[in-house]
């Protein structure tokens, strides 16, 4: 079990240094959530009016943008695996006595805090947009984004090891971001589209995460959370969903890393 700790902590740091030794990476992140805040909500915020009493279309979408951010920047922590493995720096990693599992607990780990990193520095933007800010609201936001990202995070880590390319996995991840955003309720309320589509989007795991924080920001008695079976989920109902997932995902990372190293 101290190999476990060890390795997740070693590993975790690892990847937490080499975020912020990378300028460009540092900036670039933030720069996707910015472009869609600023082109789509000078784009759709006139034409779509407000969405609920007191919500415009920018503060709707906020929320969603913390949670792409989020989903961004945790798929991506799988792109570390394949460039270790691709440079030779994995087999050293792996020979040392810090456990696979650990490896990739720390991959997650990592991911979830550039995650935060990220979901906390676009907050500043919310007294620009409209948006309340407040104690409660920061912490509630930083496990929701903490467990939703140990799950994205375990996901990008699945995906990367099948994948023996950077180029590979890139264009695998991108292919797979942009439905996801696009289907979780980032930029319209899942609710009043047609059927195929809300049951997509009610499958899709980001989804829950995107209502969770939604809540946390815009509260819960506006008419804009998702709906399963007739039944309103509530922010403890999507914790515990995403919180599940999120094991579920990990815990298949870990044994794809296993079984493929």
């Amino acid at each position: 079990m101290s190999e476990v700790w060890r390795g997740t902590w070693v590993v975790a740091y690892r990847e937490m240094l080499r975020f912020v030794s990378d300028r460009s990476r540092l900036l670039s992140s933030f720069a996707m959530p910015i472009i869609f805040l600023v082109v789509f909500g000078a784009g759709f915020t006139k034409s779509m009016g407000a969405l609920a009493p007191g919500v415009n279309f920018i503060q709707f979408m906020y929320p969603g943008i913390i949670a792409m951010t989020v989903l961004t920047s945790s798929l991506f922590a799988g792109i570390s695996v394949v460039w270790d493995r691709e440079f030779g720096f994995l087999k050293e990693i792996l020979v040392a006595p810090i456990g696979r599992t650990g490896i990739v607990l720390g991959k997650a780990a990592g991911g979830t805090m550039v995650a935060l990193v990220q979901a906390l520095a676009m907050l500043v933007l919310a007294p620009f947009l409209g948006v309340a800010l407040n104690l409660k609201i920061v912490l509630l936001l930083i496990p929701m984004v903490a467990i939703l990202s140990l799950g994205l995070s375990g996901l990008g880590i699945l995906i990367a090891s099948f994948m023996h390319s950077q180029q590979g996995f890139q264009v695998l991840i991108q292919i797979l971001i942009f439905p996801l955003i696009f289907l979780a309720g980032v930029f319209f309320p899942i609710n009043n589209v047609p059927v195929w589509m809300e049951v997509i989007s009610k499958v899709n795991p980001l989804t829950y995460g995107v209502d969770a924080i939604r809540q946390i920001f815009l509260g819960s008695a506006l008419g804009l959370g998702v709906t399963v079976f007739g039944h309103t989920m509530t922010l403890l109902n999507e914790v515990l969903l995403v919180g599940a997932l999120g094991a579920v995902l990990l815990g298949a990372a870990v044994l794809a890393f296993n079984r493929q190293e």
